[in-house]
């Protein structure tokens, strides 16, 4: 590697498999709950959600932000939603991921401990990502916005721009 060359896979790059990482960002301290689970379906979405259920204090109304997936939507997670009303979930308008904080805190987890990592299993991965919630919630770092909406918008306006000069 040397500077100014992009970082590429090399020709024997192998992939070792992969894994769900649910994850609830508390906002008000900046500490996280996650856990790896071998797919992103209702019944593991549920599992997560029993487990913060299990690891906050009861007394607590608990907002989750949370994408448009099917998975977040589906009738057996509405009718657990429905028997645990501290529960309330509000949902980023498609394409809008980048609103919830947590997707600051993965891109973290990719940057610091993810990215250019070698792992040759997917126990060997989860563990990496365990390892990663522990020590980051030792000292956890609440994330605030800091741009202000004048100057997302001016950004919008000029991808418009920009992409309006294309056509």
């Amino acid at each position: 590697m040397r500077p100014g060359l992009p970082a590429r896979q090399t020709h024997d790059y192998k992939r070792n498999g992969t894994t769900t990482l649910f994850a609830a960002l508390n906002m008000l301290d900046g500490k996280v709950i996650g856990d790896c689970m071998p797919h992103h379906r209702h019944q593991e979405f549920i599992r997560f959600l029993e487990r913060v259920d299990a690891q906050t204090p009861v007394e607590l109304d608990l907002h989750l932000i949370v994408d448009n997936y099917g998975t977040h939507k589906h009738k057996r997670v509405r009718t657990w939603l429905e028997r645990h009303p501290r529960f309330h979930l509000h949902f980023t308008p498609t394409s809008s991921s980048w609103l919830n904080m947590v997707e600051r805190w993965f891109r973290e987890l990719t940057v610091k401990r993810l990215r250019r990592g070698s792992f040759d299993s997917v126990p060997i991965l989860e563990k990496a990502i365990a390892d990663y919630i522990v020590t980051s919630n030792q000292c956890p770092h609440i994330f605030v916005w800091i741009a202000t909406v004048e100057s997302i918008m001016r950004k919008i306006a000029k991808c418009k721009e920009a992409c309006d000069a294309l056509h």
